[in-house]
């Protein structure tokens, strides 16, 4: 608009210098039409005759009529030497100025520069009109040293001052990123008019000063100069930068009262979604008469901005309805947001779209529309489209790498990697990070150091953002001392840097390392953020320090994150964990918000955690009341409380209303409905649900194992343990317990043995205390007391209270007085609290005959103020409480 502006009035100026008659311009303009249309073909106007015809003209519409013919005849790109410029006599400054403007206008910036040196050689003086083109062209070019030399000569000439000149000075210095030297210039101008402000505040604007670009706004009107659309404009990102929501709406006023709306109104749009006013940005988006693809792409993008894409999906829906057809932008923002809502349908919607229009051929668009795929898991359409692409570049590979990991194609994403690295491509810092994320989600210690390496190699492994990636891998991978020992070596630590490995000892059960990372963070001068609570409140629950975690609370309050809902579920979960389920309901119903699911699930495993599975159903039907969708998440929490109650009827709704909701193939519920239904004494089903899973993992056998066990099939839980072994399915601690507890549960003696031997021999697996005690039991359980005397004697560390547990009950099967004693003796060593101890050492001597041993035992459990609790047996009494006391 400024440039416009100076060419006007430059034209009018030029109109103004008539050194011939009317007629004689007429003559001329025929001369020309004559000389240009009715050449024949053969014989075209050649460089000298236009020349001679340039030097003639002094009138604009002669002048456009060369221009136009130069512009067919592709003459304007001809070199104009010494010795053709020698031919012209009498050489005129208005002549070269406009062969300079005419260079200008199509964009052969070298040339006009290249123009205005052979003026000064001929030893033509170049005029104000002369050093606006000449600065334009520099600024364009963007060679700023000839920009310099050019100032110089217009300061020798000293038309620094001149408004128009001055303008272009600013306009330069600003676009090369020399704002002290555009100030300069603009502070030294006694004049200065709405196009010398609207250049020195876009330059600001688009600096990192964004408030001086404020100041400088308000300081132009009370100078009495009223900004104009391009003022606007040019404010829009400073306003943005600083997300100032007044100033965005002092602006929007001042648009209204100046009847510009329609003008500004796309500017308004993006001004209020980046200052987070997306409600404000949308009126205005519905005020507008007429809205064009900007206003919709613009919109789009706000909501995109922050992570509104259901939004952005509404906005695409009504594009459709209105026929309005989509720019790059809308498309790009679309996939987004389908990518981001796994909207696979939407997706391939925008896809053909830009297939019809032919945007495809783009690579800003095919590279996000290749990535909706990846993330909706169409892996097969994902790489066949990236192939399909031409011109790959490192960002559209960079953007494939990064869609896999999110997509859940960790592998997929180092297959990827490896074929760009045959392409010859160099990795980035954004490569890098969805590497060392691929690495993570794997858990692939070795490729995640050989990604460290390539940092190193690209020197990225100081960039905060690189370094922060590779934390985290470590601590998931758990290699804490590379992790650390990385840290420390970051320079500018900032909050998510300490937020990556604080999290990372919390997550990995570490809440003691964890508490001296926070220690060192509050030393430091970083403030904890949301994160760093919720870290810090999941180890208070790690510890079980309920005091602790009152503290973080009392100390959340005061930061005010108390309403952040990270905080608060986290908040919910440690009460829960810390038995304190009062406080966690409070928490819960006091919430202002609509309840998601997460908090739902996290108050549902919070009442199974404390034995309350009754209330962890009620808290799911109450959530379905309140039309919340359970999640993955939700049955994974709910099916523990089905197999704690061991409710046929009600395990077999949940299990029909997961095949209903899709998850059935899911791996974990699919071993949770194992356990459950082992747990309801439906055997059959587990063996059911076991065999018709189509993913299988460790946890999976070793929970049919454990049910095997549970119903005393020891035989089966053998033939599964070989059957296990023979198809190299990993076998884990955790394997170990389930089989060792079928055999003594079916008195399997020998293949016990020969199990128990096999764990270090075969699998390299150190024996725990819960293997001990397994074997204890089965060979107490047979009466080999001598055996088991000469396990535990072997037993690399002390015995826990488990093992001795374990032999007082097998003492208490043969009434074996002596050993009982001895285990009594230990026992309450490690839980001198428990009263079942006492009374299963009174039912041995009562079992010998040895009444007044029995009672003293009583006697010392009731003086200690001990008590045994009732035993319970459940039963599925219809519409009664299914529990049964025993006293």
């Amino acid at each position: 608009m400024r440039f416009r502006t100076m060419t006007v009035k430059y034209l009018l100026h030029f109109q103004n210098h008539r050194f011939y008659h009317t007629h004689r311009v007429q003559v001329r303009a025929s001369a020309i039409s004559q000389t240009t249309n009715n050449t024949p073909r053969h014989c075209n106007p050649d460089h000298y005759d236009y020349l001679h015809l340039l030097r003639s003209c002094k009138h604009l519409n002669p002048l456009l009529q060369i221009h136009a013919r130069l512009l067919v005849s592709g003459l304007q790109q001809c070199t104009f030497n010494q010795p053709l410029l020698n031919s012209v006599t009498d050489p005129s400054s208005i002549l070269w100025n406009s062969m300079i403007r005419a260079y200008s206008r199509i964009h052969l910036f070298h040339q006009v520069i290249n123009l205005y040196h052979i003026m000064l050689d001929i030893g033509l003086e170049p005029d104000k009109y002369t050093f606006t083109f000449v600065l334009k062209a520099c600024t364009c070019a963007l060679d700023f040293h000839e920009g310099v030399a050019i100032h110089h000569d217009i300061a020798s000439r000293e038309l620094e001052c001149d408004v128009f000149i001055g303008t272009g000075l600013i306009d330069m210095y600003c676009k090369m990123g020399h704002l002290d030297s555009a100030r300069r210039i603009f502070d030294k101008m006694p004049r200065k008019d709405v196009t010398c402000w609207n250049a020195m505040i876009s330059g600001l604007s688009q600096s990192s000063n964004p408030c001086e670009a404020l100041e400088m706004f308000w300081r132009m009107q009370m100078e009495g100069l009223e900004p104009d659309s391009v003022s606007i404009l040019n404010m829009a990102p400073a306003v943005s930068k600083l997300e100032d929501v007044d100033s965005c709406k002092c602006i929007h006023g001042y648009v209204v009262r100046r009847c510009i709306f329609s003008m500004i109104s796309n500017s308004l749009i993006d001004m209020y979604s980046k200052c987070g006013e997306l409600n404000l940005a949308h009126r205005v988006f519905d005020q507008m008469r007429d809205k064009d693809d900007i206003s919709w792409a613009t919109m789009m993008a706000g909501y995109v901005h922050h992570g509104c894409f259901f939004e952005v999906l509404q906005l695409l829906d009504n594009m459709k309805q209105k026929n309005i057809k989509m720019n790059k932008v809308s498309v790009v923002n679309s996939v987004l947001a389908a990518a981001e809502m796994r909207d696979l349908e939407k997706g391939k919607g925008v896809h053909n779209y830009a297939l019809q229009v032919g945007m495809m051929s783009d690579i800003v668009v095919a590279t996000p529309i290749v990535s909706m795929y990846a993330k909706c898991g169409e892996l097969k359409k994902a790489k066949e489209l990236f192939m399909s692409l031409e011109g790959r570049d490192l960002v559209a590979w960079s953007a494939f790498l990064s869609s896999l990991v999110q997509g859940g194609y960790p592998g997929e994403a180092l297959c990827i990697f490896k074929w760009m690295q045959n392409e010859g491509l160099k990795p980035d810092k954004a490569t890098l990070t969805s590497l060392v994320a691929a690495c993570a989600e794997i858990l692939s210690s070795r490729f995640g150091k050989i990604a460290h390496c390539y940092a190193i190699k690209a020197d990225l492994e100081s960039d905060i953002s690189i370094a922060t990636t590779l934390v985290s891998m470590y601590t998931r991978c758990e290699l804490f001392t590379y992790a650390t020992m990385l840290f420390n070596r970051i320079h500018d630590k900032d909050v998510v840097a300490w937020n990556a490995l604080i999290s990372g000892f919390t997550k990995h059960d570490d809440p003691h390392h964890a508490f001296e990372m926070f220690h060192r963070l509050q030393i430091s001068e970083i403030q904890p953020d949301s994160a760093t609570m919720v870290s810090m409140v999941s180890a208070c629950a790690l510890l079980d320090d309920l005091h602790l975690g009152i503290c973080f609370h009392g100390n959340i309050v005061t930061i005010g994150f108390e309403s952040d809902t990270h905080v608060k579920v986290a908040l919910i979960d440690m009460y829960a964990k810390c038995g304190n389920l009062c406080s966690a309901e409070n928490l819960f119903h006091l919430t202002k918000h609509v309840k998601d699911e997460v908090s739902w699930n996290v108050m549902i495993a919070g009442y199974l955690h404390n034995g309350c599975a009754n209330e962890s159903i009620s808290t799911f039907n109450q959530m379905k009341l309140e039309s919340v969708t359970p999640n993955l998440v939700t049955f994974v929490a709910i099916l523990p409380a089905l197999s704690y109650l061991s409710i046929l009827r009600e395990a077999m709704a949940f299990h029909a209303c997961i095949i209903r909701m899709g998850f059935i193939s899911n791996t974990i519920i699919g071993n949770s409905l194992i356990d459950m239904y082992a747990k309801c004494g439906q055997l059959s089903y587990s063996q059911k649900c076991f065999h018709e899973m189509e993913n299988k993992d460790t946890v999976s056998w070793n929970t049919m194992l454990s049910g095997y066990a549970m119903h005393g099939h020891g035989e089966l839980a053998l033939a599964l343990f070989s059957l296990m072994q023979e198809t190299h399915i990993h076998v884990d601690h955790v394997s170990y317990i389930s089989v060792l507890s079928a055999c003594r549960h079916a008195g399997l003696i020998q293949e016990g043995r020969n199990i128990f031997r096999s764990m270090a021999e075969k699998h390299n697996l150190e024996p725990n205390m819960e293997h001990y005690a397994c074997m204890v039991d089965l060979l107490g359980r047979a009466g080999l007391f001598e055996e088991v005397l000469g396990l535990i004697n072997e037993m690399p560390a002390e015995p826990d209270a488990q093992v001795w547990g374990a032999l007082l009950g097998a003492c208490k099967m043969h009434s074996n007085v002596k050993l009982g004693e001895v285990a009594l003796h230990h026992l309450l060593k490690h839980e001198p609290r428990n009263a079942v101890h006492y009374a299963v050492l009174s039912d041995i001597y009562a079992q010998c005959g040895r009444w007044i041993e029995a009672r003293r035992t009583r006697l010392n459990m009731n003086d200690n103020g001990l008590k045994k609790s009732p035993g319970y047996s459940w039963v599925g009494a219809h519409k009664q409480d299914p529990s049964l006391s025993a006293t």
